[in-house]
């Protein structure tokens, strides 16, 4: 069968759908047929296992984020033969906005002459200068919630950079989101910052963080290669001479028969 037909057939499955109907219910459908239009419209995606496709769908489907490219709420991109599901900053938006605990969410480019001053000890960030170029200089994030709490967040174009280079695994590759929407990943990487230091950890977000592994944080990674090697440690040899059972006398024996013949008491 053709790489369409073999997801069209997976998809099919009692135990697919019915994974796709506890996440999604009514809406299963919908999302299963946007899984077939995604794979069908992107042939590099269609060199991967159509079962890893499937797999990494359902991520984003147990998340309620669509796989639309022109949403950007989420991604199934291809790496290395295989499907992996990537969140967009648009995405960890939607699933800050459903706690109900921002009062304002947002992120961006940040350009030439918008930025005056980042105060390092309380963290605030003005970015009320006029822009003077075109030119990106870096990436900010904010929140605030209900309760005033309020926390901006400001990367420079080189540490954006430098942090794709160390935990994104496609970066540098002709197939990374990273070359040709280098705004969105780098926003969608300041966000993601934010939100895990500062942001409210529903159970959701932790999910969302995790399941998105295409673009692997430091404290995620650090977690992940945690505690990888099997340590064998062997029982210290006990140098305490064995003792041997006192054996029993006629009359002990004769008692525990006795004890058995009359059965147990309750």
């Amino acid at each position: 069968m053709k790489p369409v037909q073999k997801l069209k057939a997976i998809i099919a499955q009692d135990s697919v759908q019915d994974q796709f109907k506890n996440a999604l219910a009514e809406n299963a459908g919908l999302f299963t047929a946007s899984i077939i239009d995604v794979y069908a419209s992107d042939k590099f995606l269609q060199k991967c296992e159509p079962q890893t496709v499937v797999m990494e769908a359902l991520k984003a489907a147990t998340l309620r984020l669509p796989i639309n490219k022109s949403l950007g709420f989420a991604y199934i991109v291809p790496y290395k033969g295989k499907a992996t599901m990537q969140i967009g900053y648009k995405g960890y938006i939607q699933l800050a906005q459903r706690t109900g605990l921002y009062r304002y969410i947002n992120a961006g480019p940040v350009y030439e002459g918008e930025l005056i001053k980042e105060d390092k000890l309380t963290g605030e960030i003005d970015l009320t200068g006029k822009k003077t170029d075109d030119k990106v200089v870096g990436y900010f994030a904010h929140i605030e919630t209900i309760n005033g709490f309020r926390k901006t967040e400001y990367w420079p174009v080189e540490k954006v950079t430098e942090h794709a280079k160390r935990f994104s695994q496609s970066y540098g590759s002709k197939f990374s989101p990273w070359k040709e929407h280098f705004d969105a990943m780098a926003t969608k990487t300041v966000m993601k910052s934010l939100l895990s230091t500062y942001g409210v950890m529903t159970t959701e977000m932790t999910s969302a963080m995790v399941a998105d592994n295409y673009e692997t944080s430091p404290e995620i990674k650090i977690a992940e290669e945690a505690n990888q090697d099997v340590i064998d440690i062997k029982p210290a040899e006990s140098k305490q001479p064995e003792i041997e059972p006192a054996a029993m006398t006629e009359e002990e024996k004769a008692e525990i028969i006795e004890q058995e013949q009359q059965g147990p008491e309750f």
